[in-house]
This record gives C-alpha cells, sequence and structure tokens, in this order.
C-alpha cells in the first residue's frame, strides 16, 4: 500500500448520537472522521422510536464536542430541562449536526464487512502494520471498499431485537407468528398502529423501560374513549420484587423512575394482569388466529392478539468477523469493559466510569462503542456513549493523558441489580445478607378493579431499604 494509514480517515459505523459524536471529537483533534450509515437520514434507528419520549433531559443528550461544531451555525441547545422525544432528538440534533459534518457523513451505506488489507483473521504478518479495508454495500447497489486508520463501531444493537425466547433462541412459532409480533414500542398516536390493539389483548414480554413504556402505553389506551376492552397481560421470566419496576423515586434520573411507577400504575389500577417466573417456550396459533404462549414448565396463557417482546437488544458482529475482537464470552462486550457492567453482578444500578483501554480489543485502534459496546447488558446512556468517544478520539490522536481522564459522572438508577439475571433459590430466598437482599416472595393479586386469572401471580412489592433506596 502506498498510502500511510495516518493520511487515511477514521471509519465511524453508524450516524446515531455516539457515532455522529465520536466524528465531532475526531474533528477536534484534526482528525478525519467518515461516518457511515446504514439508513437514510442521520439517527435513523433514532427515527424509527420517534413517539417514544426519553427518560434523559436535553442537558444529558448533547456532545460537548458537537455542541462546539454547531454553535458557528447558530444552533440554539433545546431546555437543557426538557424531555425530547426520539424524533425531536433527531430534527433538533442529530440532523443538524450530521449536516455541519456535511460530507464526513454518507447515508445509506451499510457496512457489510471489515478485515486488515490483505490479512485475514489468522494472518498475523505485519497485521498492525496495514490499514483497514471496510466494504460497504450502497442503498444504490454499488459496492466499494475503503481504507482506514482505525474504526469505530458505533452501529448500535437496534437491528437486533432479543426473541421472546427464554432460552435465547425465538420461541417454537415465533417466527411464523411474525403478523401478530412486534419488537418495538407501538405508537399508538399512529391510527394504524392504534388499530392493532384497540380492545385487544396483549402481552408484552419483558421487564426493562421498553416494556414499562409499552404497559404504560396501553393503559392510557385502555382508558381513552376508543380504547375499551384493550388490556395487557405483562410476562415476567423472573418474580416481582422491590426492584421490578425500577427505582422509582431513588433513581437519580426522575424520569427513568416514572417511567416504572407507570408500570406499576397500569398493573395496579387493572389495565394490565402480571404472569411471573414464565419463561416463554413456545407461540402457538389458537384456531381463531389469536396466539397462546406456552411455558417451559407447560403453563399456557388465555390467548391474546398481539405480542409485544421487549426482550433487550443484541450486538450484530457478522460484519466484524474478520477482526480480532476480544469479547466476552457472556454479554458479549469487551473482555475488561463486562466485569465493569455485568447485570448479574452489579447491584445499585452502579455503572463504573470507562475509556479506551476497556474499549480496545486485541486488533489495535478498533474500538466498539455506545449502545454496541454493552453487547447484551442494559440500562446504557447516551452519556457514558460521548465519555466513550471522547477517549478513543484521544487515543487515537495519541493523547493518552486525555484519554485515560475521567469526564463525567454517572446517574444511579436507585435499583438493586445483583441477584442476577435468573430466579436461583439463593436469590428467591432473601436471606443471602446485605442491603441489596431480595424479598421473600408472597403470591398477591394484582388490578383491584378486575378479577384476575388463575395463571397470573405476583410477588410482594417491599421496599429492600439500605443502599437500594426504596
Amino acid at each position: 500500500m502506498n498510502a500511510s494509514p495516518h493520511d487515511l480517515p477514521v471509519v465511524v459505523i453508524g450516524a446515531g448520537p455516539t457515532g455522529l459524536a465520536a466524528a465531532a471529537h475526531l474533528v477536534e483533534r484534526d482528525l478525519e472522521p467518515l461516518v457511515l450509515e446504514a439508513g437514510p437520514a442521520a439517527g435513523a434507528a433514532v427515527r424509527e422510536w420517534a413517539h417514544v419520549r426519553l427518560f434523559s433531559t436535553w442537558a444529558e443528550l448533547t456532545d460537548p464536542a458537537a455542541e462546539k461544531l454547531l454553535a458557528p451555525t447558530g444552533w440554539v441547545k433545546p431546555d437543557p430541562a426538557a424531555y425530547p422525544t426520539g424524533g425531536d432528538w433527531a430534527e433538533a440534533y442529530l440532523q443538524p449536526l450530521a449536516e455541519v459534518l456535511g460530507d464526513r457523513v454518507r447515508t445509506g451505506a451499510q457496512v457489510i464487512g471489515v478485515s486488515r488489507v490483505g490479512r485475514d483473521r489468522i494472518v498475523d504478518a505485519d497485521r498492525a502494520a496495514q490499514p483497514f479495508t471496510v466494504h460497504v454495500a450502497h442503498a444504490d447497489g454499488r459496492e466499494e471498499r475503503i481504507l482506514a486508520r482505525a474504526v469505530i463501531d458505533a452501529s448500535g444493537t437496534w437491528t437486533a431485537p432479543s426473541p421472546a425466547g427464554a432460552s435465547g433462541l425465538p420461541a417454537l412459532g415465533e417466527k411464523a407468528a411474525a403478523d401478530r409480533v412486534s419488537y418495538r414500542v407501538p405508537d399508538l398516536d399512529d391510527p394504524a398502529v392504534r388499530s392493532r390493539y384497540v380492545g385487544k389483548r396483549t402481552a408484552v414480554v419483558g421487564s426493562g423501560a421498553s416494556a414499562f413504556t409499552a404497559l404504560a402505553a396501553l393503559a392510557t389506551l385502555a382508558k381513552s374513549e376508543d380504547g375499551q376492552g384493550a388490556h395487557a397481560t405483562w410476562i415476567l421470566r423472573r418474580g416481582i420484587s422491590g426492584s421490578t419496576f425500577g427505582g422509582g423515586t431513588a433513581d437519580q434520573l426522575p424520569a427513568r423512575g416514572a417511567l416504572g411507577l407507570a408500570a406499576k400504575a397500569a398493573v395496579d389500577e387493572g389495565h394490565a394482569d402480571a404472569v411471573t417466573g414464565f419463561r416463554t417456550e413456545a407461540i402457538e396459533r389458537a384456531a381463531d388466529g389469536r396466539l397462546v404462549l406456552v411455558a417451559e414448565d407447560g403453563r399456557r396463557l388465555d390467548p391474546v392478539d398481539e405480542v409485544i417482546v421487549l426482550t433487550g437488544l443484541r450486538p450484530d458482529l457478522s460484519f466484524l468477523g474478520e477482526l480480532r475482537l476480544g469479547l466476552d464470552e457472556r454479554l458479549q462486550a469487551s473482555l475488561a469493559l463486562a466485569p465493569l457492567i455485568d447485570p448479574n453482578q452489579h447491584s445499585c444500578g452502579t455503572v463504573y466510569l470507562h475509556g479506551h483501554r476497556e474499549l480496545a480489543h486485541p486488533e489495535q485502534d478498533v474500538y466498539l462503542v455506545g449502545m454496541k459496546s454493552y453487547g447484551r447488558a442494559p440500562t446504557f446512556l447516551a452519556m457514558t456513549g460521548y465519555e466513550q468517544v471522547r477517549s478513543v478520539a484521544a487515543a487515537i490522536a495519541g493523547d493518552l493523558d486525555s484519554a485515560d481522564r475521567v469526564e463525567l459522572t454517572l446517574p444511579e438508577t436507585g435499583v438493586c441489580g445483583g441477584s442476577g439475571l435468573y430466579d436461583t433459590p439463593e436469590a428467591q430466598s432473601g436471606d443471602s445478607g446485605g442491603c441489596c437482599a431480595p424479598p421473600a416472595p408472597q403470591l398477591v393479586q394484582l388490578g383491584a378493579s378486575t378479577a384476575v386469572s388463575t395463571t397470573v401471580t405476583a410477588a410482594n412489592e417491599q421496599s429492600t431499604g439500605g443502599c437500594c433506596g426504596s
């Protein structure tokens, strides 16, 4: 190769919040970024949930280096205390930022492979001296290869939602039921979408912020003039404990805490029933076309009209197969980062600060950042991504003093999550000691205004107290 790697751009995969912030930090350091976005516009994934309101304020959703780039254009930062929707975030921040970056951002450009020039995964000889080659498929059918000095993968996890099956595989019949199964929070202001849920019974599978949002939206629909008969069945793989509905008022992001409280209200008001300890094995089609969820233990739920699966997201690693990545065998996050974010180990929502060293891989100058850096781990914040790319850009520029410096304090969730992702007998016993010991489950009726099916059980929500808040 005639070109020196240092004369080449840094390829950033994905023009979402973290990818565009990475480009801004590279520009600030006089490095040339090239952002490749598979979608038709910057923030394409964010635009797909344009109707969802974030639980972070504007103050936590814009990157400092990006703001500096935007300032000369007359851009005015929205009210720092306001909570935007995904659509607001895309239109008022991501799109203007992409426009400032200009030709450095290419849309309709899907990365389908990354490798070293002339070196496949197994070749050692002179490997680190070779630039990267990035194979791109364009929306118009063209293909090209772009040389890069470094690669920052900020492509996120939006395109790879986890299935309903508790084993991590799609439930039997899940794909065949695709006409009635969704993996997104529904936009109930869209008439076409709303018609799918009005007067219908909907199963919501999942226990995170997205599931809370869906439950709250379906409860609002049930209370509307045209929504009579709408009802949700909330499918939980675990029991209900003091942390099931999030941190509530103990969450340092109040709107995030409020999501859990809204989900709890949906249950308490009878707009949703909770089914606990239900690990989906199959989704069967009833004679009338509705769907029946079947658990690993043989339990069968009453038929539902729709299923919303919100069980998390996964990283797409398929186009990185020729790179030498060091990934944790469970989370699919980098080996150094995984122990810091593993939900099987950490309690109280603690996320330890990290930067380029935790994000590095055996393949030098390759970084997975943003939501993709977390692999399958939950609770990623935009602020985390911005700090990641600040550190990574500094490292690529050779400024290790800045790259190693911590410049962010993350809010805690107020949630005790250290009992793991699966209800082991030890986790259920409640006598393991410490402030984060989960309460012993008790069967109670949820939803005072409606009768509860015999298939619906729940554990009594109790305060954990101590360091984990209420």
